[in-house]
């Protein structure tokens, strides 16, 4: 049993990782329909690489959170979503999945090599991949909540574009709306929310809040507004009890969080065929995911 002074030392670590498992399961659900999965893993080796130079700077003092660093890492995340903005196309003979991993490949080296210029290499490499979600105070609480809130009332009020964009892009471009702008914006607001997650949560745990509750939603609903009933109870419950294990195992919380998320996801796999038959697919299933666009 926890008492109430650990309760008090674990809560801004579950209120952080509630913030990160609403925002991410929502931009999960567009991640895993545009078949782009890991553009969120990209994009947070990118702003990691970006926190890496900013550090070897004398303007950061060494101090992962100065501002600089922040400013420094959002401004690479602009750049990688730039790129991707721009490389998505249907009659491109590259898959735009393949340019998401070298993007990846070649921000993981670079911050390997920028890294490798700084003193304490071991401790800023595992801070990158696993954070230290553990150490999070409530002020950064408060401001990742107000950024999240922004971004998400940002996608609320130009949700049927982005789900348009997402889910049917032929459709959406027939219908006038510009892909490439509106990826852009999508690719941008992402990066905002990756650059403060990797800062809070490190890479791996904001690549498993992004991917895994959508995809152990899309295995019981194929809705939009149940995928993200789904995705969020999934990551509060996951959240909970992957703090509470950390507590008790006395792991890293970071590390213990993922590796909760891919137990959780195995124990759903399992159960989806015992106890959950699968409905018999309808001749209009086809048509019937462009009405998906209009269900939330």
């Amino acid at each position: 049993m926890l008492d109430t002074s650990m309760l008090a030392f674990l809560a801004p670590c579950f209120a952080a990782s509630l913030i990160l498992a609403g925002i991410h399961a929502y931009l999960g659900v567009h991640v895993v329909e545009r078949g782009v999965i890991f553009v969120d893993l990209s994009l947070a080796q990118i702003a990691a690489l970006g926190a890496t130079i900013a550090l070897l700077t004398p303007w950061s003092n060494g101090d992962p959170h100065a501002p600089m660093v922040y400013w420094v890492s959002l401004a690479f995340t602009f750049m990688g979503a730039f790129i991707f903005s721009t490389i998505r196309s249907k009659r491109a003979r590259i898959p735009q999945e393949a340019i998401i991993g070298i993007c990846y490949a070649v921000a993981s080296a670079a911050s390997i090599l920028a890294m490798s210029k700084a003193t304490s290499e071991s401790e800023h490499l595992k801070d990158m991949l696993v954070g230290n979600i553990l150490a999070v105070s409530w002020p950064e609480v408060g401001k990742t909540a107000l950024l999240y809130g922004a971004i998400g009332a940002f996608h609320y009020v130009f949700r049927h574009k982005f789900l348009a964009i997402s889910m049917d892009p032929r459709r959406a471009e027939a219908e006038g709306i510009s892909i490439r702008f509106w990826d852009f914006l999508f690719y941008a607001s992402f990066g905002f929310v990756v650059t403060s997650s990797v800062a809070i949560a490190g890479v791996l745990l904001v690549f498993c809040y992004l991917v895994v509750p959508s995809v152990g939603a899309m295995l019981f609903a194929d809705r939009i507004g149940t995928r993200l009933a789904i995705g969020w109870t999934m990551g509060t419950l996951v959240s909970a009890l992957g703090c509470y294990c950390s507590v008790y195992f006395d792991t890293p919380t970071g590390a213990t969080i993922v590796c909760t998320f891919g137990a959780v996801l195995v124990v759903m796999a399992v159960a989806k065929p015992l106890f959950f038959r699968a409905p018999k697919e309808l001749p209009m299933a086809a048509e019937a995911k462009r009405d998906h666009v209009n269900a939330v």
